[in-house]
């Protein structure tokens, strides 16, 4: 027997249904009734529709807290060596070196590795392990304070 000879067995298929092709219950319309969103080709209703009203998840109750959180850039200790010695390292430097990107996240220095130079680094947020290897070699950290929110009396009215 050879791949060729492969036949399904005889009742084991079924030729499929061939819609719009003449009179035998499938003409015209194509089985799908007349008009309406369930006639249109790709149409159809969304998993979590309703009939139009609000949906069973949306009016549940919340619950829990989500942390929206602080998302920092980080850069480690070994990638300060591309510094000069006694340079003032902000986060213009650091997007001119490439070590942060441009989206406005704040950067937090970590202490992965080891600094030789003394740097000022201004940075949002630093590793306390970071701040003693910087200060150690010499240099100093300079943390930005944190961004307060909008308080009523700085909204415009």
């Amino acid at each position: 027997m050879k791949l060729h000879d492969l036949k399904p067995a005889p009742g084991s298929t079924k030729n499929r249904k061939r819609v719009g092709r003449g009179p035998g219950g499938t003409d015209k319309t194509a089985g799908r009734g007349h008009k309406g969103q369930k006639s249109r080709s790709g149409a159809g209703k969304g998993q979590f529709f309703q009939g139009g009203g609000s949906t069973l998840i949306s009016r549940l109750p919340k619950r829990g807290f989500n942390n929206v959180g602080t998302v920092y850039e980080l850069v480690n200790l070994a990638q300060l060596d591309r510094f000069e010695a006694g340079a003032v390292v902000d986060r213009a430097a650091f997007e001119q070196a490439g070590l942060v990107r441009r989206d406005g996240r704040g950067v937090k220095l970590l202490a992965r590795g080891e600094v030789s130079t003394a740097l000022t680094l201004h940075v949002d947020a630093a590793s306390e392990a970071a701040v003693k290897a910087v200060e150690a070699a010499g240099g100093s950290v300079v943390i930005a304070p944190p961004k307060a929110p909008h308080s009523q009396e700085t909204k415009p009215r």
